[in-house]
């Protein structure tokens, strides 16, 4: 039954995913109302982001281009080190990673060392419409492993959020990019802000798209709760691991049968 999307639904209400404009220069308001976010829902929206619209809108298009493809030519496709939509979308992450660190009392390069050698990931998804949407998903509940997530959804919608024991609606907006802190953020942040829940429905006669970017760092990193974010009052909540072998043994177990257990960070929480 978890997997159908009418158990614990939040019909659309009055709450709704912070939406954040980013515009100007990083000052007080945006610091404060990044933290407020990731500490509230562990994800929000970003307007006047910096990443241009025409970009937004051919990454759609060449996705739709890519998925109507025969299955033949899909799997020819090769990846593409170079990426003018990938990198404006890489950089507004980097500007969010600055962002989180000073909402959290850091510098804000604080993070910047993780990354030279970052293993961060494009990724296109594509939902086909479904006559039987009451009764499946497009993609099951879950939290994402890395930093931070930055996802360009189009107008059909379908990304839910799980708040406060329901699911909530991120409402579309083709102008905006919605921004989620993963698993590594709760990490290293010691918990002053976790990753969310989230999933998506799919459409009973539209097809949807989206495409996300993770953020993540170099394989070498031993991913733990950051010194300055722990204390004798709040110790680390998390005894390191190894991001590379981290993601490794995530990827193996994603080709294993559904009851082979999939390694999360949970597996490295301090006991209470």
């Amino acid at each position: 039954m978890e997997n159908r999307p009418n158990v614990n639904v939040a019909a659309i209400g009055p709450e709704e995913v912070p939406v954040i404009d980013l515009s100007g220069d990083i000052d007080e308001r945006i610091v404060e109302e990044v933290g407020n976010a990731c500490k509230e829902w562990g994800f929000f929206q970003v307007i006047n982001h910096g990443v241009p619209l025409h970009l937004l809108e051919a990454m759609k298009e060449t996705s739709k281009e890519f998925f109507d493809q025969p299955m033949d030519e899909k799997k020819a496709a090769k990846r593409d080190e170079v990426n003018p939509y990938a990198r404006e979308m890489e950089k507004l992450a980097f500007k969010l990673m600055e962002i989180i660190c000073l909402s959290l009392g850091l510098p804000g390069g604080r993070l910047k060392g993780y990354f030279e050698e970052q293993t961060s990931f494009l990724r296109i998804n594509h939902y086909p419409p479904c006559p039987f949407s009451d009764l499946t998903l497009g993609c099951g509940r879950h939290k994402d492993f890395d930093f931070l997530t930055v996802l360009a959804q189009d107008d059909v919608g379908g990304l839910e959020v799980k708040r406060n024991g329901k699911w909530v609606p991120v409402k579309p907006d083709p102008t905006a990019l919605i921004i989620n802190v993963g698993d590594i953020c709760q990490v290293w942040s010691n918990e002053r802000y976790k990753s969310a829940e989230h999933r998506a429905v799919v459409n009973g006669e539209k097809e949807r798209y989206s495409i996300a970017l993770f953020l993540v760092p170099s394989h070498h990193v031993m991913v733990k709760p950051l010194e300055e974010l722990v204390s004798e009052e709040d110790p680390p909540k998390y005894l390191p691991y190894n991001w590379g072998k981290f993601y490794a043994t995530r990827n193996r177990s994603d080709y294993k049968k559904q009851n082979v257990d999939n390694i999360q960070i949970h597996d490295f929480r301090v006991p209470n």
